[in-house]
This record gives structure tokens, sequence and C-alpha cells, in this order.
């Protein structure tokens, strides 16, 4: 069967642009303080969840909302399942968009919104080339669910529920990295640098904190400093202004009597490439590292200054390590909390991408023995995903890798990232686009996009990728 899929994506470019646009007006970010038994992640979450379910209904598929932690969308008979894994909340919109992060802008050829790349626009382009199938009347010998999940950007606790419930598929991808495929993924795992006790000293940290998720690059960061005097808070103020000057950031001095505000302002990134962002956090801990803070305030800008800044490869912390196939160790310090009269339960998140050959065993030994030299308390905090690969010669990879040579012309070579998709919750399961090779990584960033073209050129490769493997 000779299909043009191409042609048939670009008869239902309108309605599938409407159908993201709505779908991108809910703002979808985990909110726990409202979390209920009927909104297990909070009211974001399970509203963009039901919203793409109900896309499913009103098409005639067969649907299941599993208790609001997740679901499907299913079509087609037969002994295997080719499962697809999408998404629908999102990280926080955080700060410095240009538009509304939850009313879609179409500019230049591209919708901006938070979600767009990450991961509703590719969860949209894969729903709709199953539409399409569907339309055609495609006949297949393999079932196909389109598993809708509500959790990925935190904890995962919505598969973990999913799949205590229904069925694992055989085999499958998720439209949540980039083309031409990711077999394989690093291990991710987060550590927190805990901090107790008093903070006396000549200068007092009466707060710190900046970080919306554990893997995001923190974008902002804001400390509460008490000085001694007036005129310590002025030299304060003069050395920030030849700091800002000197480093590749911006930021705010305010100075009431002997409080001082400090604001910092970096770039934020996804926290699987925390070299491609501005840690905000930890620069504010170097200018305020030559102050005399006492305490656990004086250990935790210590640690944050001079082990974790800029430690992209855990080279400070002294955990590095390389893989020939997987690549380099990446950190990302992405949450970082102080409050003086807490005495306990300051922190800072620590998230590791680790390729095979080491252990989060092995790096909680090896942070314990660097920033627990200074303080820190380290401990383990919730899911370890151990690095998964999926080699280049199964069919899955081989079949995906085929399909998007045939309808790009361009050769197709396995890759490995450092971050971590749905793709890995099957043994054999890959990442599969909706990013092309040279485009704009904006996912975990203000003023997110999707490029409209690169959006309906994924639609007609997933339709193609479905057709095949489920033939």
């Amino acid at each position: 069967m000779t299909i043009d899929w191409q042609k048939e994506v670009d008869a239902r470019k309108d309605a599938l642009l409407e159908d993201l646009q709505n779908l991108l007006r809910i703002n979808s970010e985990r909110d726990d303080s409202k979390a209920t038994p009927e909104a297990p992640f909070g009211p974001g979450p399970v509203a963009g969840l039901k919203h793409m379910l109900a896309y499913g209904e009103r098409d005639g598929f067969v649907v299941k909302n599993v208790d609001n932690y997740a679901g499907h969308i299913e079509y087609g008979e037969g002994d295997e399942t080719l499962g697809i894994f999408g998404h629908m909340d999102v990280v926080p919109a955080g700060d410095g968009w240009d538009t509304d992060p939850y009313e879609p802008v179409i500019k230049d050829g591209k919708i901006f919104a938070r979600g767009s790349s990450d991961d509703k626009g590719p969860s949209m382009a894969a729903y709709y080339a199953l539409r399409i199938i569907k339309d055609l009347g495609v006949p297949l010998s393999k079932k196909v669910r389109f598993v809708v999940g509500s959790d990925e950007e935190s904890g995962w606790g919505d598969m973990d529920y999913y799949f205590k419930h229904e069925e694992t598929p055989d085999f499958g991808f998720s439209p949540d990295a980039e083309f031409p495929i990711i077999n394989g993924e690093k291990g991710n795992v987060s550590l927190y640098a805990r901090f107790g006790g008093s903070s006396e000293g000549e200068y007092i940290l009466e707060s710190f904190n900046a970080g919306l998720r554990e893997n995001m690059v923190p974008g902002t960061a804001t400390a509460v400093i008490t000085v001694p005097t007036a005129e310590a808070a002025e030299k304060m103020q003069g050395a920030f202004s030849v700091f800002v000057d000197e480093e590749p950031i911006s930021g705010t001095l305010e100075a009431n009597g002997t409080t001082v505000t400090i604001k910092v302002v970096g770039k934020g990134a996804h926290g699987a490439s925390p070299q491609s962002g501005i840690n905000a956090a930890t620069f504010l801990a170097v200018f305020l590292n030559s102050y005399a803070f006492g305490g656990a305030a004086k250990e935790f800008i210590q640690v944050a200054a001079t082990l974790v800044h800029e430690d992209f490869y855990g080279e400070k912390l002294g955990v590095a390590f390389e893989d020939a196939k997987m690549g380099k160790l990446t950190m990302n310090a992405g949450l970082f909390v102080f409050k003086k009269e807490a005495e306990e339960g300051n922190f800072m998140s620590l998230n590791f991408r680790y390729p095979k050959g080491t252990t989060a065993e092995d790096l909680e030994a090896g942070v314990k023995a660097t920033a627990g030299a200074i303080g820190a308390t380290i401990v383990q905090g919730g899911r370890n995903q151990e690095p998964h690969y999926v080699p280049a010669d199964d069919p899955l990879v081989e079949t995906l890798l085929q399909v998007y040579e045939d309808h790009t012309g361009q050769k197709g070579h396995e890759q490995i990232i450092g971050g971590g998709t749905y793709g890995r919750l099957l043994k054999r399961g890959v990442a599969y686009g909706a990013m092309f090779p040279g485009y704009t990584d904006t996912m975990h960033q203000a003023n997110e996009f999707m490029a409209l073209d690169d959006l309906f050129r994924a639609t007609a490769i997933y339709a193609d990728a479905i057709y095949r493997l489920a033939k």
C-alpha cells in the first residue's frame, strides 16, 4: 500500500493546529498543594490529560482514563502492542516570556507556548498520525496504544500507577526528544545536599531561593542578607556592580538599612544540558562566598560556590565519569532553598545524568567525600533511573531510522542523550523526534516554541512509522 503521508497531514493542518492551541491553553504544571484523589498531581495535569483523552473519544478511538493518573487512546487488534508515550504535564513557565506562556502565539512560522515542544506539540503530531491511520482504515496486525501521561516532568508517578493497572506494550517510542532517534538514555538520579544548624556570623543569610524543578537550570536566584552596617551594605552594592559587569549575568541589589536583597538573572535551560544555561544560583553563591557568613549558611554558600558552580561534569564534586558510547556524566544544580529560621531542611538538589559504568551509589559516595567534608549531609532523593540502551540493530531502531531517511533524505544514526523520556519505560523503547537536526532547543526555557513545518513533517513521519511497525 502506497500512501502519501505528507498529503494526508496537509489535509488536516488546520484541525491539528486548532487542537494543539486549545491544549496549550491549559496550564498543566504540577501543583502538589492542590492535589486530591481526583487530581493526583494537581488540577493542571489532570485537565491536560482529560483534554487529550477527549480528542480520542471525539475521533472514535477506544479510550481509557486510568484514575486520572494517565490514560490511553487505542486502535487496532493484535497479539502485540505498539506503545506511543506522550505527556501533558509541563514544567513551570518561569520568568522571561515575551508573551503569555498559556496563550499560544503563532509568529514567524513558530508556535510559542509552554509545552509547545515538550511535549504537547510532539504528542499532538503522534496523535494525528494515529488518527490518519484510523481515517484511512489501514489494516494493521498489531494494536497501537497511545499512552498519555501527566507527571513526566516530576516523579513519573503517573507511569508507576499506570503500569500497575494496565498491560505493558511490547515495544514503542516516545515523541519527546529529537530525530533521527534516541536509542540510549543516561541514568538519572538526584542527590540532595542538606544543611542544618545555626547560621550565626558577621553576615546573616536570611534566605536564599532559586529554581523551579530539579531538571531545570535556575534562571533567577534571590538572597536576603543582614549586613553589619549601612556602610557595609553600600560597599556590597559597589562590589556587586563590578561582579555583574564581569560575569555573564544581570541583577539588582537593593539595600534598606542593613537589609540587602540581591537578585541574579542567568539563563534557564533543560537540566540534561546544564552547560547550555547560566545558573543564577551558583553565580549568586560565588558573589556571597567572600563575605563572613557562619554555620550552615557558610557551608551552603561554600558548597554552591566552590563545588557546584559550573561543575557541569562532576569534576569538582569528584564524580566525573565518561563512557565511550554514552559520553560524559552531567550534573545540574536545580533547586536551592535556605531559610535562617529553619535550621533544618535547607538544601540544594544535584541532578545527575550518568552513563553506564558508574552507579547512583558511586555518585553518592563521591559527593559525600567532597560536599560532605564541607558540612553537607548527602541523601538520595526520588527514583534512580539506570542507563537505558536499545541496540542499533534492533528491528525497532532499524525501522524508525529507515522511515526518517525516507522522509528527509538524511542518513539516520543512533544517539544517546542525558534527557530522560518515557521511551525508557519499555525494554524495547526509544525516543523518536519531534525535533529535527539543527533545531533551536527551547525546552524548559522562556519563549518555548515549535516550528510549524517541523510539527507537520513529524506528523507524516509518525504516521509512516506507525504503519510500518504495526502493519
